[in-house]
């Protein structure tokens, strides 16, 4: 679908309070507002059951029928919604959920226009940071040469940085990207696994392909990687090296110990960042103690050229209920 700016449709939008709260939001387009709304209205039936409110469609304007505090997170969430159609030409479900998600954190915040200046636009689809958090780490990710983050699944760590090494690869920025993360759990015993080389890692690594597709073509991808612009291996297949001109990235970094996370960083050279990610949380070592993340960030966080980014169940932008499910589990770990 075309950008509907490129068309010069009108898109800013009306909103008229009634004395019986509701709110009713006017659009100016209504090729704009179908793309809001989704086909049988079925966008606004998930803002609904996620914000335990009643919307309708009704002509050219959306209807919001609930008390003050809850109209004005769906007409955020409109606003959001709207932004989105208007960059990428459609909305998908995990949008809405973000768009939920952003405005019950931080309620007095109804500007959405303040995540389009840390856009990352790709071939396939334009990425938008989800959260303050979100955005300090895609600044980082710009900005610094090397980016320790740590946090629960969901925050968009790994998808955030591949999109920035990926925009920087297209723009000539660098030569190649460099993905890489622990290929098995207890030191990286890949001779016990069945098949070739490839075959014994490929699931340990699938997540950053994943990421990669999402992004760029599948063909493109897989030409990128055939000729060495994009590399995707285990960790223990960094040993020795200097990395020129790259944007490299280590992944599930909690299952990495602290030598191999040393060995990593000092594998920076000239024009290069690295990105540490991680979930301390989720390691999966025999002896957790062995995890190198967490050291990592309290080696190397005053040092200027390297950024700290510490994500929380806050900025997950999955299904609410994941944020509800990690916050329950870091109050009990706390305890």
């Amino acid at each position: 679908m075309k950008n509907l700016k490129q068309n010069n449709f009108k898109t800013e939008l009306k909103f008229v309070y009634s004395d019986n709260n509701s709110l009713s939001i006017v659009f100016q387009d209504n090729d704009l507002l179908l793309g809001v709304v989704g086909e049988f209205n079925n966008n606004l039936k998930e803002l609904e059951k996620l914000t335990n409110t009643s919307i309708y469609s009704r002509g050219n304007s959306i209807l919001i029928k609930s008390d003050p505090k809850k109209n004005n997170l769906v007409k955020n969430a409109i606003q959001f919604l709207t932004n989105q159609f208007i960059t990428n030409g459609n909305i998908e479900k995990k949008d809405i959920i973000s768009s939920v998600n952003k405005f019950m954190i931080d309620e007095n915040n109804n500007n959405t226009n303040k995540n389009i200046e840390y856009i990352i636009k790709t071939p396939k689809k334009s990425v938008i940071p989800r959260s303050e958090k979100q955005k300090n780490y895609v600044r980082a990710l710009k900005e610094s040469d090397i980016v320790i983050s740590a946090g629960p699944a969901g925050t968009g760590k790994t998808f955030l940085a591949v999109a920035v090494g990926l925009t920087m690869l297209l723009e000539k920025k660098i030569e190649r990207i460099i993905l890489s993360r622990p290929a098995v759990e207890a030191g990286e015993r890949l001779g016990f696994l069945p098949g070739d080389m490839r075959e014994k890692v490929d699931p340990y690594l699938r997540p950053l392909y994943d990421s990669l597709y999402d992004l760029l073509d599948f063909e493109k991808i897989q030409k990128k990687i055939e000729i060495g612009d994009i590399e995707i291996a285990p960790l223990a297949f960094m040993r020795g090296r200097t990395l020129k001109n790259s944007f490299a990235i280590l992944d599930e970094a909690q299952n990495a110990t602290d030598t191999q996370i040393k060995m990593f960083l000092t594998r920076i050279g000239e024009n290069s960042k690295i990105v540490i990610n991680g979930d301390p949380s989720q390691i999966d070592l025999p002896n957790k103690n062995l995890s190198g993340l967490n050291r990592s960030k309290k080696l190397l966080g005053n040092l200027s050229e390297i950024s700290i980014i510490d994500f929380d169940h806050s900025d997950v932008v999955r299904h609410p209920l994941v944020s509800k499910i990690v916050k329950a589990y870091s109050d009990i770990n706390n305890d």
